[in-house]
């Protein structure tokens, strides 16, 4: 039972070191856990060097000494009596220094015919098997043997007891004894050693040399590691300073660039790619608030106007009720309550229409709509409205000048274009357009409206996210020359609606379609008009994926062009021209009589927003 309890307490306790050393090693900086690994491989590496010369070198030593034994076994054998009588006044064992025992038959110690003497009267001999046995000894086979010293000086060196402690190499050799009459016995086992002490030595000084040399490796290896990991994190470090200064609110800062082929400069690359589209997007949402600021305050000073006057008029016609002609003051404060109400009501609309359209409400873009009869029923509207007004119908082609591409208004009839989209919202652009020629420019000041398809080289999601000015129709214009050209793209119908009116400056073409934006700064309205109109018909052309702009009329006056993507091509010229309009592949529509509606005859969906 104590066990099955205590193995959950070990699990936890496991888990904790685990978690902990985890904790450790993440905290340890990148530069640190590099050089601790190159160092550590150096390491490993310069002692496996070490150990595998040691080991080559100890054996291929060994192998020496054996095949020496062997091949001199005899040799020294018959020169016994020279071997003893070198020089004993040494402090290690040389290759000539040879041990040699003679056994009989039946292993008995014949006795020690060469003892090495070492400096200092130290003997050293190799531990052979005992007097009468041969234990594991093979005969022919080299062995290993321990060392057996004996020191007669008390005094003896250091050196010299170490050589004389070396291990010895020994083989054990059949000897045989001559005769006088040159036959030959076998007399026993001779048992020949060397020591290995020269060879240690040597090994020894081999490692110690190797293990400097593995050192001042590892020593050089990590100072030249520590620069190269710091001359390499150094774009790290700059990257991290500018997050730093980025993290402090400065959205204008980029990482240093490096060549995009090594991992810094690739990650600096998408990091700059990164912080510009959140300085983009976090301007934009600055923008955004910034406008969402203005249109709350714009829209409450719109509504407390007409509320204002509704509540004043309400108090006056409270106050005047009992006196002399109150039923005919009451009949004026009733019409300014109902004409403020009107007014009230209208920018409701619009605001409500604007709040649908930005969540992508309220609009249906699978329709299949005539453009052509949209821009035909506004040019007669706005004739209604301005019987004076010379108006002039026409086709768009692209042209191309020492100016750069530029659409060019041909006079005739409008070619016939359809298109996929909301047909009610559309016309309500169209609308919003008239309108405003009608309201601010002079009611005999002439008109052209024109309309063409022309392919451009320019996918319709980036067309609607372009800016409302002069500069992104110039992009849309070079855009349609290569479209036209190379014959590739994709097909847009092109309207225009050309005045020659007092025009907009070029400085604030691009704020007609702000919200509440209107020629009268003053906000009397003596012109009417709620400053939505031209902000509701963007709305409407960005989610048909088009685009929309204001520019300066050649002589004056204001140019308002619309682009909608659209997959048809206009009608051939044997189609044109006929009461009875074939709308391109769309199949038959009334004819364009029958279309016409009056401006007073527009439904409030058509005229709410005409600004």
């Amino acid at each position: 039972m104590s066990s099955t309890a205590g193995a959950p307490v070990r699990t936890r306790l496991f888990d904790w070191l685990r978690r902990s050393v985890r904790r450790r090693f993440e905290s340890i900086p990148l530069s640190t856990k590099v050089l601790t690994v190159t160092l550590a491989l150096l390491m490993i590496g310069a002692a496996g060097m070490t150990l595998s010369i040691r080991e080559l070198v100890g054996n291929y030593m060994l192998e020496r000494t054996n095949t020496q034994l062997k091949n001199q076994a005899q040799l020294v054998y018959e020169n016994i009596d020279l071997l003893r009588s070198k020089d004993s006044q040494q402090a290690s064992a040389g290759p000539t220094d040879y041990f040699l025992q003679m056994r009989d038959t039946e292993n008995k110690v014949v006795g020690d015919l060469l003892v090495p003497t070492l400096k200092d009267d130290v003997v050293s001999v190799p531990m052979l098997p005992p007097d009468g046995s041969m234990g594991d000894v093979e005969l022919d086979k080299p062995f290993t043997a321990p060392a057996i010293v004996k020191a007669g000086n008390p005094r003896a060196s250091r050196a010299t007891l170490l050589a004389a402690q070396a291990p010895w190499r020994v083989v054990a050799l059949r000897w045989v004894a001559k005769v006088d009459d040159d036959t030959t016995r076998v007399g026993g086992v001779v048992y020949i050693g060397l020591s290995l002490s020269e060879q240690i030595d040597t090994i020894n000084t081999l490692t110690r040399y190797c293990a400097m040399v593995g050192i001042a490796i590892v020593l050089l290896g990590g100072g030249v590691a520590s620069l190269l990991i710091q001359q390499t994190l150094s774009p790290l470090k700059r990257i991290e300073k500018t997050a730093a200064k980025i993290a402090a609110g400065d959205l204008s800062q980029r990482v240093p660039s490096a060549p995009e082929n090594t991992e810094v400069g690739s990650l600096a690359a998408s990091l700059n790619s990164m912080l510009a589209r959140i300085e983009r997007s976090f301007r934009e949402q600055e923008e955004s608030t910034e406008k969402m600021k203005r249109f709350v305050s714009d829209a409450s000073h719109e509504l407390r106007t007409p509320l204002a006057t509704i509540h004043g008029y309400s108090e006056l016609y409270a106050m005047q009720r009992d006196m002399p002609g109150a039923l005919k003051r009451a009949d004026e404060s009733i019409a300014h309550i109902e004409a403020s109400s009107s007014r009230m009501t209208v920018l409701v609309e619009d605001l409500l229409s604007l709040a649908r359209l930005d969540e992508g409400r309220g609009i249906d873009i699978t329709q299949q709509v005539q453009l052509t009869s949209l821009l035909a029923d506004a040019a007669d509207d706005l004739h209604a409205l301005d019987p004076d007004r010379g108006i002039a119908r026409g086709s768009l082609r692209l042209k191309t000048g020492s100016q750069g591409a530029m659409l060019r208004f041909e006079p005739g009839d409008l070619p016939v274009v359809t298109l996929t989209g909301d047909s009610s919202r559309l016309r309500q652009v169209v609308t919003n357009i008239v309108g405003n020629i009608h309201r601010y420019t002079p009611s005999d000041s002439p008109v052209e409206v024109a309309l063409g398809m022309v392919p451009a080289a320019i996918d319709p999601h980036a067309l609607s996210h372009m800016v409302s000015n002069e500069a992104s129709l110039r992009r849309f214009l070079e855009a349609a020359e290569v479209g036209q050209s190379l014959g590739t793209g994709t097909n847009y119908a092109v309207a225009q609606v050309i005045d020659h009116g007092p025009g907009v400056p070029s400085a604030s073409q691009s704020q007609i379609f702000e919200r509440f934006y209107t020629s009268d700064p003053s906000r009397a309205r003596q012109k009417g008009g709620t400053g939505l109109g031209m902000s509701i018909a963007q709305s409407i052309v960005k989610a048909h994926h088009g685009f929309i702009c204001a520019s300066t009329t050649q002589g004056g006056g204001l140019t308002l062009t619309v682009a909608l993507p659209a997959g048809g091509m206009p009608m051939p010229q044997r189609y044109r021209d006929k009461d009875d309009v074939n709308a391109w592949g769309n199949g038959k529509t009334k004819p364009r009589q029958t279309q016409r509606r009056s401006w007073h005859g527009k439904e409030p969906e058509d005229r709410k927003g005409a600004d």
